[in-house]
This record gives structure tokens, C-alpha cells and sequence, in this order.
């Protein structure tokens, strides 16, 4: 049962914290929310410009790797809409996730220099710039501490307005920009140090130069962790001057207590990487606002924060629980305090539980996921079966049980909100076709309540609802078709099924089971090839983090792949393979509205949510997936027999793990298998060099903790039963329609009302703001 200060009505601001915000492009967007769609059209057509031609000039923000940065997105825009007080805080990142260019097959990264030409949206306001203090020593004298002897950073803030649809709401994302003060040291000057002066402050604004191209991993590296703390610093001094200069009933011309600060401020944190958030409050509160540690810690008997945990951590599976590395020596932040510096004791059962924060080995570090859990009130999974894995299971022989004793010591704390999209963007936007037919049977209100979708199921068995839902998937199909061949010059068969899988390049996500299917459907109809077989067009996109080897191989392997297949006359038509170049928001609203089949393959077990599958559910396309993150809650709104479900559950992975997972036994008894890893071993798709894919041969062979071929057979399997149905145009659109109508479930405008009923205790609204032109009373 949550205590009662979690369930209290709240008048809270939120801020919600996150080293990533992967937005996308904003002109349209922002049009679609203000109503300003048909206008601006007519406008621009008047003056003989195509608004098509001018949305593609703008530049993605890519401030973000993935599902992360758009999750943050995707709230921001529910935030508003919902007509929340709640502000987005991150890194203006100079340069955001890299461009990729496929240069003979294989992944090459550009700098995303997205702010070349400026950014329109944002307004820089250098009145509420912020010093954000590095290394330096403690001081202790008769005042308290002091942190004297430091670098100072600049944080300058840059505002970028966030609409909400058509209620007349404008929240803020607020993003830092770090750089160096103006100061020069003189007497470095005097002695011809003038040049290293300047080089120093390049080094201050290196901090947000650039994002770190992988969300999986934490990056143990110091400009990481400057950067997480640049972030969370500035944002709670910001945070508190708001909260301070906001009054709330208080009579003092500043607020000087810290009472109210529970009831007032909501911290949401994105992931662990805004984990430094809890320690650098209680510094301030404790060092610089003069509380006392207890009056601090408890501010009011709540802690103002909650972690939420984003989608795809490396959490899920061992050896890579978060964590910090705490260099001996110029730690670049502040000082730490726990109740026992290193350990925090847990009494539950009669029991004394030691739960580690800290090593003192040879290569120390901080766990940041224990530093979250015990400074939150709340911490949150993205997905049922990813809670359960987080606080229940033991995972894989290695015997790690993640958060289990926190779970048995404080259950409250505990809960799940599934991730969701926002509609905005990933229909009225993306799929104005779609959104349109259902606005005529169903009316606009489902917009900003998804929930209404169901009221579709009333005309699953009707013909013209049939006929238009499948005509403006063709014409999807065919204006992706010839985006295609304008950019790949391969011709696409748009009566061809479309199969899709764009995501981050990644061993969990499983691209190599893809791939074996590509190869065998190949082998098949070489083998017989005047038999009919449904034709194909496959696509896999999505980019390799830098320094992922095996992720770049696996590009390699698929352009490969496409090389052969697609210039093989026997083929023809009947199978395509494109790898599609640098994947990104703007792309994934031309990919998502014209897909057929979805690809979510993953282990079961390792993916904590996924939002690209809800973003296929809701533009028409059926999944074909495995029981892992909400693929399960999907299948379950949606019902089993209307989506392509095949392999192993998390038990049967368990269960494989007991055993020991054998790939040569599976090698060995499945003769298609058996072929498709020959012809990579034997260099049949790499005929210049035969060897250049024994390092995913033996990866899949030997090392494979993803267990590819264990879901082989099943996976075949079900792909046929995907080009059984595919043949059945009208039976295919009935579970296309029921897929539509029950993903209403993961709208984002759903998971914001639950966090902030839940957890922020304020309640969202629909209601419109009266516009400044407004009449009134």
C-alpha cells in the first residue's frame, strides 16, 4: 500500500530529466497540433511553394539513439496535451546521433552537424545561465562544507516550445548548453599562455558537444559523467529558483522554506543516466540551502524523485546492471554521503540486508541502479514482463537477482507504467490516410483519446471499412515504393508484402534471425523455382553504436545478402532485400505507414518494452514477435490469433539456460539451417572473401547468448503462416483492423495519466485554455 503523502492531490511541476530527446523534425508536428495543417497548405500553395518540399528541408533534431530519446519525446507531447505543468531538461547536443552511410555494404558515421544552418525553434535565454561547479577540494569550516577550488561551466539554457493538440497549452523543453566563463587567467596571459586559455575553454564546451551514439551500455567514460552531472546540476538549480521565486500562498518575497517542496516538485528521471540527480539534491539541500541530512532526506516524509526505467537497458540481462565508474582520484563531482558511505542497510524478515552502492576493488565503481531505488519514492518498469524480470527473477546461471530485496523491503515503491506513443505524430502525421478514414466512421475525438479506437471493432466485418483500409495501405505502399527507387534504384514489387524491421542495430534484437529467414526463403526458391511463393519485399534498417563490431558485421551481412539476392534473375520480383541508410524519425514516418508485417524478434526476456511495435499496430501492420516486452500486452489487446507469436517464453529461456543452450545440436538436425550457415561460412554471399563472416558463424555457433537458432524453427514456421495469410487480402485486413482498434492501450497520453495520477499526484485534463483572442466573460 503506497503511504500517504504518494496518493495526496499535488499541484506539482514535473520535470522530467533525460540525457536524450530524440524529437524528430518539428514544423509539422507543431502544425498538426495547432490545427494549422490546412492552412499553412493553402498558404503555401498560394505562393507557389510545395509544403512537402519544404518539411523535408528541415533538419531531424537527432538528439537522442532510439527508443529512449523518442519515449522522451513522445511524453513531451502527452504532457502538453493533457495540459500538465511539466518541463523536458537535457543537453543541447552541438552534434546529435550520427548520419550512416553505407559505403560498399558497410556502416561509415557523419557527423550530424544539425545546427549548421540554426534552429528556429528554440530561443536561447542567457538571463537564466547557470555555473555548474567540476573537481575542486571540500572544505569544512564553522559555515559547513564548501566546495572551493573548482572548474565552473556555464550552463546556457535554450527553450524550445512543446504544443499540446488543440488545447492551447505550451509547455517547454528546456536544454543546456555548456560554456566556459570569459575569464582569462592574466598572469597565464602575461607569460604567453593566451592560445591554452582559449584551447580550456574549448575543453568546458566540449561537455555538450556531442551525444554518446549507444543507448545500451553505460559509458563509464569522464566526459559521460560530465555530462550527466552538467545536466542534473543545472536543471535542480533551476529547479529550485523556479521553486523559489513561485511563492504558493507564502507571504516572503522569496520562499525560503522547504516544506512544500514534496507537494510542488515532481523529478522524473529517464534511465539511470540522470541517476546523480539524488546525491546533487541532497548536496544542495544539505550543503547550500543549510537543511539538516534527515530534514533533507525526508523533506516533508517524501522524496521528490522517481527513476523511471526507460525502454532496451542492458539491465535485463547480467553483467551489465548500470553503473558509474568512481575514478580514486579528481572525481569531477561533488562529494557523496550515504547513512554507511558504501552500503545501505535493509531490515526485512527479521533480517539485516547488506545492498552495496559501492566497490572498493581495483576498479571501483558506484551500482547507479541501488543509488535510484533507495533515493526515489518510486521506481517504475516500461513493460509488465519487464517489471517482473527487474524485481522477481533470477536471472541465467549467473545467479544475479536484481532487485529483489529492495521489492521484499519496500513493495510500494514498485510499479509498472507500459510505454506508450504519442497518435500526433505516429498517425494524424505519419498516416493522414489512415486517420482520416477512421475519423469518418468514428469521428476526431480518438486523437487525444486512443481508447475510442475500439469503437472500429464494430466494423471489422464491414466491406467498405475493409476496402478503404486496405487501399490506403496500397497507397502507402506505393509512394514508399517510389521513395525506394528513387533512393536504393531497385525495383520494388508494391503488391509485394512488406516486411519490416528498423530498430537499433543489435545482437538481443536478433537481426540475424531475420537473416536466416531471408537466406532460406532464397534457398527455397532456387530450389523450386516455378512454384508460386508470396513475394517479399524485406527491409532491416537501424544503425551499429561505433565500437559494436559484431553490430557493423551484421550490417555487412545484410547488404551482402541484398547483393546477391537482388541481382539474381531467378529471383526477380519475388524477393527483395534493402538495408535502409541512416534510419531516423523523419524516415520511420515514411517506413511505419506503408509496412505490412513487423518485425519484433527479440529474446524473449531482453526487451524492456519496445514503442516501434505499437507505432506499427496503430499505422496497420500485423506483428510477428516473440512474447518479450509489450509484445505481450499487444497480443493480449489484441489477442493472440491476430498477431504471428512464435518461440521461446522467458521460462523456456530459463529453462534453455538450466539445460545449457547447445547451437550445434540445432545445427545439426535442421537441414535449411545447416545450409544457410554454410553459404556465410563458405563466403557464398561474400564470394571476394570467403571468411569475412566467420566472426558471425562462430558468434552463432559458440558465443550465442541470444540463443538465435533455438527459435529457428519456430520462426520459419510462422513466416509461412504470415504468406498464408498474406493471400487472403480480405481475411489479412480483419486482423489489420483489429490490431488498429485495440492499440489504444499505448497511447503515451495513457502512460502520462498514470504517472502523473500514480506518481506525480496532480491530474490531468483535457480541457482547452481559452486562446488570448477568445471572448470572454
Amino acid at each position: 500500500m503506497l503511504p500517504a503523502w504518494a496518493v495526496m492531490p499535488r499541484s506539482s511541476r514535473i520535470y522530467y530529466l533525460s540525457l536524450e530527446f530524440y524529437m524528430g523534425r518539428t514544423l509539422q508536428n507543431t502544425m498538426v497540433n495547432l490545427a494549422l495543417q490546412n492552412a499553412c497548405d493553402e498558404a503555401t500553395y498560394q505562393l507557389g511553394l510545395d509544403m512537402e518540399e519544404l518539411q523535408e528541408i528541415e533538419e531531424d533534431a537527432g538528439l537522442g539513439n532510439g527508443g529512449l530519446g523518442r519515449l522522451a519525446a513522445c511524453f513531451l507531447d502527452s504532457m502538453a496535451t493533457l495540459g500538465l505543468a511539466a518541463y523536458g531538461y537535457g543537453i543541447r547536443y552541438e552534434f546529435g546521433i550520427f548520419n550512416q552511410k553505407i559505403c560498399g555494404g558497410w556502416q561509415l558515421e557523419e557527423a550530424d552537424d544539425w545546427l549548421r544552418y540554426g534552429n528556429p525553434w528554440e530561443k536561447a535565454r542567457p538571463e537564466y545561465m547557470i555555473p555548474v561547479h567540476f573537481y575542486g577540494r571540500i572544505q569544512h569550516d564553522h559555515d559547513g562544507v564548501k566546495w572551493v577550488d573548482t572548474q565552473v561551466v556555464l550552463a546556457l539554457p535554450y527553450d524550445t516550445p512543446v504544443p499540446g493538440y488543440r488545447n492551447n497549452t505550451v509547455n517547454t523543453m528546456r536544454l543546456w548548453s555548456a560554456r566556459a566563463p570569459n575569464e582569462f587567467n592574466l598572469k597565464d596571459f602575461n607569460v604567453g599562455g593566451y592560445i591554452q586559455a582559449v584551447l580550456d575553454r574549448n575543453l568546458a564546451e566540449n561537455i555538450s558537444r556531442v551525444l554518446y551514439p549507444n543507448d545500451n551500455f553505460f559509458e563509464g567514460k569522464e566526459l559521460r559523467l560530465k555530462q550527466e552531472y552538467f545536466v542534473v546540476a543545472a536543471t535542480l538549480q533551476d529547479i529550485i529558483r523556479r521553486f523559489k521565486s513561485s511563492k504558493f500562498g507564502s507571504r516572503d518575497p522569496v520562499r525560503t522554506s522547504f516544506d512544500a517542496f514534496p507537494d510542488k516538485v515532481a523529478i522524473q528521471l529517464n534511465d539511470t543516466h540522470p541517476s546523480l540527480t539524488i546525491p546533487e539534491l541532497m548536496r544542495v539541500l544539505v550543503d547550500i540551502e543549510k537543511l539538516d541530512w534527515d530534514k533533507a532526506a525526508s523533506s516533508g516524509s517524501t522524496w521528490p524523485t522517481s527513476a523511471s526505467w526507460a525502454p532496451t537497458r542492458s539491465t535485463a540481462w547480467p553483467g551489465s546492471t548500470p553503473r558509474s565508474s568512481r575514478p580514486p582520484c579528481k572525481y569531477p563531482a561533488p562529494r557523496r554521503r550515504v547513512n554507511s558511505p558504501e552500503i545501505c542497510l535493509l531490515g526485512f524478515l527479521g533480517q539485516q540486508k547488506e545492498i552495496h552502492f559501492a566497490t572498493e576493488d581495483t576498479c571501483p565503481w558506484i551500482n547507479m541502479a541501488h543509488v535510484d531505488i533507495v533515493g526515489s519514492h518510486v521506481v517504475n518498469g516500461v513493460a509488465r514482463i519487464h517489471s517482473k524480470i527487474y524485481y522477481y527473477k533470477w536471472r541465467h546461471s549467473l545467479l544475479l537477482l536484481l532487485f529483489k530485496d529492495f521489492y521484499e523491503f519496500e513493495p510500494h515503491k514498485f510499479q509498472n507504467k507500459t510505454n506508450g506513443i504519442t497518435p500526433r505524430r505516429w498517425l494524424v502525421l505519419c498516416n493522414p490516410g489512415l486517420a482520416e478514414i477512421i475519423a469518418e466512421r468514428i469521428g476526431e475525438d480518438y486523437i487525444s483519446d486512443l481508447d475510442q479506437l475500439k469503437k472500429l471493432l464494430a466494423f471489422v466485418e464491414d466491406e467498405g471499412f475493409i476496402r478503404d483500409i486496405a487501399k490506403v495501405k496500397q497507397e502507402n505502399k506505393l509512394k514508399f515504393s517510389a521513395y525506394l527507387e528513387k533512393e536504393y534504384k531497385v525495383k520494388i514489387n508494391p503488391n509485394s508484402l512488406f516486411d519490416i524491421q528498423v530498430k537499433r542495430i543489435h545482437e538481443y534484437k536478433r537481426q540475424l534471425l531475420n537473416c536466416l529467414h531471408i537466406i532460406t526463403f532464397y534457398n527455397r526458391i532456387k530450389k523450386e523455382p516455378n512454384k508460386h511463393f508470396v513475394p517479399r519485399t524485406i527491409m532491416i534498417g537501424g544503425k551499429a553504436a561505433p565500437g559494436y563490431h559484431m553490430a557493423k558485421m551484421i550490417i555487412k551481412l545484410i547488404t551482402s545478402i541484398g547483393d546477391i539476392v537482388n541481382n539474381d534473375p531467378v529471383i526477380g520480383d519475388r524477393l527483395k532485400v534493402i538495408f535502409l541508410e541512416n534510419y531516423r524519425v523523419s524516415l520511420a514516418e515514411k517506413v511505419v505507414p506503408a509496412a505490412d508485417l513487423s518485425e519484433q524478434i527479440s529474446t524473449a526476456g531482453t526487451e524492456a518494452s519496445g514503442t516501434g511495435n505499437m507505432k506499427f499496430m496503430l499505422n496497420g501492420a500485423l506483428t510477428i514477435g516473440t512474447m518479450d516486452g509489450a509484445n505481450v500486452e499487444m497480443a493480449e489487446e489484441a489477442g493472440e490469433e491476430n498477431f504471428f507469436i512464435f518461440g521461446m517464453r522467458v521460462e523456456d529461456v530459463d529453462e534453455l539456460d538450466r539445460k545449457g543452450y547447445c547451437a550445434k545440436d540445432y545445427y545439426d538436425h535442421i537441414p535449411e539451417l545447416k545450409q544457410a550457415i554454410d553459404q556465410m561460412s563458405s563466403g557464398f554471399f561474400s564470394p571476394k572473401q570467403p571468411d569475412l563472416f566467420k566472426d558471425i558463424v562462430n558468434m552463432l555457433m559458440y558465443h550465442d547468448r541470444f540463443k538465435v537458432f533455438a527459435d529457428y524453427e519456430a520462426y520459419i514456421k510462422c513466416q509461412e503462416k504470415v504468406s498464408a495469410l498474406y493471400k487472403n487480402t480480405k481475411e489479412w485486413t480483419k486482423k489489420v483492423i483489429k490490431n488498429i482498434a485495440t492499440s489504444g492501450k499505448f497511447s503515451s497520453d495513457r502512460t502520462i495519466a498514470q504517472y502523473a495520477r500514480e506518481i506525480w499526484g496532480v491530474e490531468p485534463t483535457r480541457q482547452k485554455i481559452p486562446a488570448p483572442d477568445d471572448p470572454r466573460e
